[in-house]
């Protein structure tokens, strides 16, 4: 069964798929700050650092920033919903026009998150709540990224949203004749129900740490994995309450 699967997966439009991917982290790698860039602006303050960096809130550094959320929304995303992918192109008899047009659907909205994450991160640096480097600069800030993160993973939307990706055969067999864009339209909307939260956490870090990307990525696919997810999701809420009080306690 894993053999037929691998080779189900060597396909033109799965290899497609991969190289998205591969594309995706890629252009964060070659986007990613040298850590030695970060500490120049510990030393010499978030102004200096934009000066150097060409990082305006301006339309320039607006549009770099938009761009950014999507390379990070598809490098990071995408890998998540594999398995919902796989089950589409089981259920699809591998065609590659309606898998494509299923990646397409769940991307959009990927694409609508980012728009409005980079409008957000624009914003927050305008008020100087993030530095130029996309990272708080705000104790109570990053203790309230932690804690509205922790405490949606309790939540009961959460929790329908990651009852749907941890499913795929019954969203698709319910969803069906709707078509793989529409499918891919509300395949989006649940991955998006199920992460929007843990994916704003990049403010507390620095929005181009590369660390912090992998390690999230791994924590959401693991989250729509049944066996894996259903026991992770709470525990990892409990961490991130508890984080958001270390920092406030520690001032850190």
């Amino acid at each position: 069964m894993l053999a037929l699967r691998i080779r189900s997966m060597a396909r033109m439009h799965w290899l497609g798929l991969f190289a998205l991917v591969l594309l995706g982290w890629a252009g964060l790698f070659a986007m990613a700050i040298p850590s030695d860039l970060r500490d120049l602006e510990t030393v010499y303050g978030a102004d200096f650092v934009a000066a150097l960096c060409g990082v305006t809130p301006g339309v320039a550094g607006l549009w770099l920033g938009i761009a950014m959320w999507v390379l990070m929304s598809g490098a990071m995303m995408l890998p998540t919903a594999l398995p919902a992918f796989a089950t589409y192109d089981d259920l699809g008899h591998a065609t590659s026009t309606g898998f494509w047009r299923l990646v397409a659907g769940y991307m959009a909205v990927w694409i609508g998150f980012s728009v409005l994450a980079g409008l957000m991160q624009a914003a927050l640096f305008a008020t100087g709540l993030i530095g130029a480097l996309g990272q708080s600069l705000s104790v109570v800030f990053t203790a309230a990224l932690l804690a509205g993160a922790g405490a949606y993973q309790f939540s009961p939307l959460k929790d329908a949203c990651l009852s749907r990706c941890r499913a795929p055969l019954s969203f698709f067999v319910q969803h069906w004749a709707e078509g793989p864009w529409r499918n891919g339209l509300r395949l989006g909307l649940d991955c998006l129900g199920c992460c929007w939260a843990l994916m704003l956490l990049a403010f507390a870090g620095g929005t181009m740490n590369l660390g912090f990307m992998g390690l999230a990525m791994l924590v959401m696919v693991l989250e729509k994995l049944p066996e894996i997810g259903r026991p992770l999701t709470r525990p990892l809420g409990a961490a991130l309450l508890l984080a958001a009080a270390l920092c406030l306690a520690t001032g850190f």
